[in-house]
């Protein structure tokens, strides 16, 4: 393997790691929505 191939897979490899890394925090970093777990909480009939 020639030294452009080598750099070019080790940047690509940063690159997709680094958005990986970025993504994953971010979902655990999310607040939690306040809505009802069921269908049945969103009716306003009452069964």
């Amino acid at each position: 393997m020639n030294t452009s191939a080598l750099v070019l897979m080790i940047s690509t490899w940063a690159i997709v790691t680094c958005f990986t890394v970025y993504f994953f925090i971010k979902i655990l970093t999310a607040k939690k929505h306040d809505e009802p777990d069921s269908y049945v909480e969103n009716d306003d009939e009452s069964i």
